[in-house]
Formats: C-alpha cells, structure tokens, sequence
C-alpha cells in the first residue's frame, strides 16, 4: 500500500549535509579496562555485528580506544530503551585525567563512571573488563584487530577515528528475553536507538525475514 502511494505521487528530495550520520543506530556502553587497573565505560552509537565479529567505531581520543589498543578485553552491553538515562548520564564524561583542553567545556572526568551512571558492575567470566548487570545483553569481547580510519575531512576535523573488530567470546542474555535455549525473544527485546542525537525504542513488529527461524 506504501509502495503503490509513492509511485502515484510525486516526491521531492533535498540534498543536505548531515553534523551526523545516525539514522536510527543501537546504543551500547563499551566497558573497558584503564591502566591502573580499573574499569572505564563509554556509551558508543556506532557499531554492527557480522556472525560473531563486531565492528566498534571509536574517534581516536577517547580513553576506550586507549584501553583497547593496550589490553584487548571489552564487553559490549547494550542496553533497553529505560537505560537510555543512565546513557545520558554517561555521554559527558570521559576517562582522561585531565581532561584534555579540546574537551573540557563540555566533558568531566569522575573517579567511577559506574557510580556516576548509577549502574552495577558485573564479573565477566572470560574477560577482565566488568559487564554492565542492568544491561539485558552483555556480550563479552576480546579485541582482534583496529583499524584506523582516515582521509574523511569531518572525522579528520574530530581528530579522527578507528574501527575496532572484536570477537565475542561469550553472550549473556536477561533470562526473560530467552525464548528457547538459543533465541532471542524479538518480541520482549528491543535495543535503545540513537536517531539524531534523541533516544527511542522501537515501535511495533511490521513483519520478519524469510531467514527467522521462530
């Protein structure tokens, strides 16, 4: 019905240039370890999987690519739509002391992002780096390769980026989002999206692939 009403009317098109390119990304917080042995979060609202790979991108002076680039553990957590404050609550900080020039208007560094966001720290079982307990999802991480993204005159101005793939080593899902052993229950889960800077869920299901296997 969508369909047959674009193509009997016509539509106009701008050609614009974005600040961002976020149409609709999910939300993880990426916990890390810092070299006094602590541990870092950082919400991200770049990153895919393929198989059992994830792709990270991080811009290039965060303390997260710090970590990662000196010890290669990480979970990925990605949290439900009600998190998206504790998210928020996390976006202005970053784990350099001091912070750097460039970013202090608008960021501040605090002695334990956990307590600043209000969540738990959870033991990994293959990793150093904590999970995030209230995160329905944590997905535990070891740090394959890091690829650094350049000639992009917008990333460049931001002091550019990289691309960290990760292999997940073990997945942890919220019991209640389990439908059988190995599914996920699309139904009851959905991720926090990122769309242009605001935070949503999802809305209702539209339909399923031919591949779903429940």
């Amino acid at each position: 019905m969508v369909t047959e009403i674009i193509k009997n009317r016509e539509i106009d098109f701008k050609t614009i240039t974005p600040s961002i390119l976020y149409f609709g990304n999910p939300v993880a917080i990426v916990s890390s370890i810092n070299p006094d042995g602590s541990p870092n979060l950082a919400p991200i609202s770049s990153f895919w999987g393929l198989g059992w790979t994830m792709v990270l991108g991080q811009l290039s002076d965060t303390q997260t690519l710090d970590d990662l680039q000196r010890q290669p553990d990480c979970v990925v957590n990605v949290p439900s739509p009600d998190l998206w404050e504790a998210v928020e609550r996390l976006a202005p900080l970053t784990g350099k002391n001091p912070v750097p020039p460039e970013k202090s208007a608008k960021f501040r560094f605090p002695p334990d992002k956990f307590v600043e966001a209000g969540l738990t720290p959870l033991a990994s079982e293959s990793v150093r780096a904590p999970r995030v307990k209230e995160c329905p999802v944590q997905l535990e991480a070891t740090v394959s390769h890091i690829h650094t993204l350049q000639g992009e005159p917008r990333l460049d101005k931001l002091g550019g980026g990289a691309a960290v793939e990760v292999r997940i080593l073990k997945a942890h899902v919220r019991a209640d989002f389990v439908l059988r052993e190995n599914y996920v229950n699309p139904e009851k889960w959905q991720p926090l999206i990122y769309n242009f800077r605001h935070y949503f869920g999802l809305g209702a299901q539209l339909g399923k692939t031919f591949r779903a296997e429940i």
